[in-house]
């Protein structure tokens, strides 16, 4: 364990930047959720009527958590959100382990840090303790929050209690992962499927008889019932699980050589494919397993949209004060605008990571050794451009189809599929939009491009939910390239706004190329 402390204080500072921003965003999720459901349920009648009608309806309960929660306002609060925390959770471990173990070792300074007085077990040990200390954080932030906002103390310490358990699961499985994949893409698919499957079992679970949702971390946590009964028991399973896994995980590391993994990867072919020859194929080689996962988690979500669109409009009945969150007009061509829009934000987020694989290859020295071939600055960034542009396309294709099959299907209309494949299209220019300023952060801002792609992003989700709750004024909504889209259907298409964002959006590629020819790679 020699040097754990300072690895500890290292990794601190490597993350001073990125952590802040995932505390933030559990933080704000949670702010949001709760001062809107005490505005709309803050009173037995209303949430008894919700209760009556959330009960009735599969597919809510699949989306959020057990009807149990519903009986008070705080249960209804996490019924509503806690899973969508411990995804936020869950994801912060996962790249926060996955960074600091395995992406050291593919990057070589896991064996300079070893070169040091540095105990065998200390990297993973101060990773996981790191991935520790930020789980207590959200944990802390989750119980600020819900007693700030009037919500029962006792049931906020049990929401953040809960919430961290659910960070240090995940934590102990990537260790587990890091273990035994040897590149940082395997480590991520792997706890990304799992992650997957812990939503599933949950949502099935909880649609079904319950018995499922005890096979999820997510699910443990809800089975606590915070504000709702408050049973800090089920926690035993996460911190159980975890200690096994930690156990695990150290054990793996002692059967294993610093740089490999113990699964050995498949050895490829003696000869490149033809489509290697070029920036293009290797772009979408390189990123189609991310891809795979993108455009199958927004059919997914699209899917889940889609099968309670019938029954939205009696679910505004019951709940009017639903409306005041939803554009004027049409309940469910208002309904179908915003979850298309919402779900083409995570396309965009998708993109700007496409893009940011520019960035990565620089500092890891790849892109050194493809721009020391024939290959010029622009055939480089055509190749991840086109995937940007290429999979986010395939991603709002997967959204329409999902949406639109699932609502068809409840409607028993198939002409809701390519309507709603329309729909999701029209959003497009706006995603592209995203992974052009993406571009030209790379080109100009290279060290801040992260995080300019990031704020670009945040912002455009914060207008899209909390513009008229922030009281926002209207130019910083009308900065958003999806507030310039129509909402069709609740609007007409029009294609002059569209073409302008296009527009805007080729004139930002073209600026970031010109900044990468001015600048050095790797710089």
């Amino acid at each position: 364990m020699t040097g754990t402390l300072r690895l500890m204080r290292f990794m601190l500072r490597r993350e001073r930047r990125g952590l802040p921003w995932w505390l933030a965003g559990v933080t704000v999720l949670l702010l949001s959720q709760s001062t809107q459901s005490q505005s709309l349920y803050g009173t037995p009648e209303k949430l008894a009527t919700l209760r009556r009608t959330v009960g009735s309806n599969t597919a809510v309960i699949a989306m959020s958590g057990p009807t149990g929660l519903l009986e008070t306002i705080g249960g209804e609060v996490m019924f509503e959100i806690f899973a969508f925390l411990g995804i936020v959770a869950a994801l912060m471990n996962m790249f926060l382990i996955g960074r600091t173990t395995r992406g050291d070792e593919e990057t070589g300074r896991a064996e300079l840090i070893r070169s040091a007085p540095v105990g065998r077990r200390a990297p993973l040990t101060a990773a996981l303790a790191f991935a520790a200390l930020a789980d207590l954080a959200a944990g802390v932030l989750v119980f600020a929050v819900g007693a700030g906002t009037g919500l029962p103390i006792a049931g906020s310490l049990l929401a953040g209690a809960a919430l961290t358990t659910v960070g240090l699961t995940f934590a102990a499985l990537t260790a587990v992962a890091a273990q035994l994949f040897e590149n940082a893409r395997a480590v991520y698919g792997a706890v990304g499927f799992l992650l997957g499957a812990a939503y599933v079992l949950r949502a099935a679970g909880d649609a079904g008889d319950g018995t499922l949702s005890w096979l999820s971390p997510i699910g443990w946590g809800q089975r606590t019932y915070p504000y709702a009964g408050d049973r800090w028991w089920p926690l035993l399973l996460p911190l159980a699980a975890t200690a096994l896994l930690v156990a695990a995980a150290m054990v793996l590391l002692e059967r294993r050589d610093i740089g490999a993994g113990l699964v050995r990867t498949r050895l490829g072919p003696a000869t490149a494919s033809p489509a290697l020859g070029n920036t293009f194929g290797l772009a979408w080689r390189l990123q189609r397993a991310a891809m795979i996962g993108w455009v199958a988690g927004l059919a997914l979500l699209g899917a889940a949209y889609g099968s309670i669109g019938n029954s939205i409009e009696q679910y505004v009945a019951d709940n009017p004060e639903i409306t005041q969150f939803l554009p004027p007009g049409s309940i469910l061509d208002s309904y179908l605008a915003l979850t298309v829009g919402l779900s083409a934000l995570i396309a965009a987020a998708y993109g700007v990571t496409c893009v940011l694989r520019l960035r990565a290859e620089e500092t890891s020295g790849h892109a050194e050794n493809v721009l020391a071939t024939a290959t010029g600055r622009l055939a480089w960034l055509a190749g991840s451009l086109s995937v940007a542009l290429g999979g986010t396309a395939l991603a709002m294709l997967a959204i329409g189809t999902g949406e639109g099959l699932a609502y068809a299907l409840t409607v028993d209309d198939l002409g809701q599929v390519p309507r709603l494949i329309g729909v999701a299209f029209a959003y497009l220019p706006a995603v592209w939009l995203v992974a052009a300023v993406t571009v030209l952060a790379v080109g100009w801002l290279p060290k801040a491009a992260a995080a300019t792609a990031w704020v670009v992003v945040a912002y455009c989700a914060v207008v899209a939910l909390f513009a008229d709750s922030f009281d926002l004024p209207g130019w910083t909504q009308r900065a958003s390239p999806f507030a310039q889209t129509p909402r069709v259907p609740l609007e007409a298409l029009t294609v002059t706004p569209l073409l302008v964002i296009v527009g805007v959006a080729a004139a930002l590629v073209a600026t970031g190329y010109a900044g990468l020819r001015r600048r050095d790679v790797g710089y």
